[in-house]
């Protein structure tokens, strides 16, 4: 938090609010840490009644403004841990409140046995935020985080609690379980898990040409496949995720420090800080660091494959593009990178979703690749995305909601077959626009 502020309609002051990447600030009227659902939904009444705007924000892992708000911004942290565990049904499932970190929740269904089928790569987002946005990871056959909701809670523009699932509001259950803080403030999320089980990872360094000519197969052959490209080189580093008997063998401590700490955050802090400062030197930075990373294999629960940590700050671009277009689409960007005077110290990331049914969800209705361009925080990222976002809507592709992106609502309207049907749900749930914001009404219109 900064200590900068202004004052608010109770006459208090407010800090300017920071995403974690730091490109979005934003300076409430007030902020609201509620201890109860109830407190919530007495602070959105007395919002609304008070003509002023309503934000929820988790951790600010979002790279776009879709929880700034100049009204009152609610921070769930307080409304967090596991409400239930429920084991009785064919399928096993736990609720836990909004405000929950999803690194704790991982730690608690790992001491019950359970865990989630599939997650992204970090762990420090809320799961209201992740599935709020969308946060998705890799799988061949297993969805995003907001794929695995079989229920929810939701204070609505009036202050009412809803409670929505395939048989209760089923038509706000579509929509509402990535909702981009549209519909409402969620206050719990029950989510399908599964008993523990085992993955072995297999990381290993392959070339571009040959990766991209045998996506299709590593996408078949591999419950969870991903790659990364380094820019300026032909080098890329390979993961694929099958389920596996155990017994846990993770990377040893010397090899986990080497690779996970110096090479991902510390080395690479550093080289990329000489890289904002050098620009020229970036192409020859990212040919040896390209070559650094090893095969390596290794086997635990899900959370430590699935998660790294990320302690380089960045910001970042991510479309969804067809899956059967996501070569040619990286093929193309390649190019434009290796032709241009741009200057790319981060690689970039490809993953993969099945289709699923969520109203707004990146992948809903079709199967898809995932294309993620970063630049270091404080590196001019503008002319780099631009030229990606071109390509990347030339193959109809669907920003990711919480990433840099500069579509709008007729650009969504036909992306999304569903659109339509999430702003009419819109309409009826919050008509005078109490969680409505500047992001908001760019991609959803007003």
């Amino acid at each position: 938090m900064a200590t900068t502020g202004t004052a608010g309609s109770s006459g208090t002051r407010t800090a300017a609010w920071h995403n974690w990447a730091g490109n979005v600030s934003a300076t409430p009227a007030r902020v609201v840490t509620p201890a109860s659902v109830g407190e919530l939904q007495e602070a959105v009444r007395r919002a609304a009644g008070d003509g002023l705007k309503v934000k929820a924000v988790g951790t600010g892992h979002s790279f776009t403004a879709a929880a700034a708000t100049d009204g009152v911004l609610i921070r769930p942290q307080a409304l967090a841990g596991i409400r239930g565990i429920d084991r009785s049904a064919g399928a096993a499932t736990v609720t836990v409140a909004a405000g929950t970190v999803l690194k704790d929740l991982n730690l608690a269904l790992a001491k019950e046995g359970l865990s989630l089928t599939n997650m992204g790569d970090i762990m420090e987002q809320t799961v209201s935020g992740a599935t709020s946005t969308g946060t998705h990871g890799t799988g061949r056959d297993s969805a995003s985080i907001a794929a695995q909701i079989r229920g929810l809670e939701l204070v609505t523009a009036d202050g009412q609690l809803l409670s929505c699932s395939e048989k209760e509001n089923p038509e706000v259950f579509a929509a509402a379980r990535l909702g981009i803080g549209a519909l409402g403030v969620v206050t719990s999320l029950t989510f399908a898990v599964e008993p523990l089980f085992f993955l072995t990872a297999r990381e290993e360094p392959m070339g571009f040409d040959r990766v991209t000519a045998e996506f299709d197969q590593h996408h078949a052959e591999n419950e969870h496949f991903e790659f990364y490209w380094f820019p300026h080189t032909g080098n890329c580093n390979t993961k694929r995720n099958n389920r596996s008997q155990g017994p846990a063998a993770p990377p040893g401590a010397v090899s986990a420090w080497v690779e996970d700490e110096l090479l991902s955050n510390g080395l690479f802090q550093a080289v990329n800080s000489f890289g904002r400062a050098v620009p020229a030197a970036i192409p020859s930075i990212a040919r040896i660091a390209s070559r650094a990373l090893s095969a390596r294999t290794y086997t635990d629960i899900p959370y430590k494959v699935f998660t790294s940590p990320r302690r380089v700050r960045f910001v970042e671009m991510e479309y969804a593009l067809p899956r059967e277009r996501v070569v040619e689409a990286l093929r193309e960007l390649k190019a434009v990178v290796d032709r241009s005077g741009l200057r790319i110290s981060f690689p970039v990331e490809v993953r993969t979703a099945p289709a699923d049914d969520i109203t707004l969800s990146t992948a809903s209705g079709r199967e898809s690749a995932y294309i993620a361009v970063h630049m270091y925080k404080g590196t001019p990222y503008q002319a780099y995305f631009t030229a990606a976002e071109r390509i990347f809507t030339e193959y109809g592709g669907r920003p990711h909601w919480g990433k840099v992106h500069t579509r709008d609502a007729e650009y969504f309207a036909r992306a999304y077959p569903r659109f339509g049907e999430f702003t009419a749900l819109r309409d009826r749930l919050d008509p005078n626009r109490v969680f409505g914001n500047d992001y908001l009404r760019r991609v959803l219109g007003d």
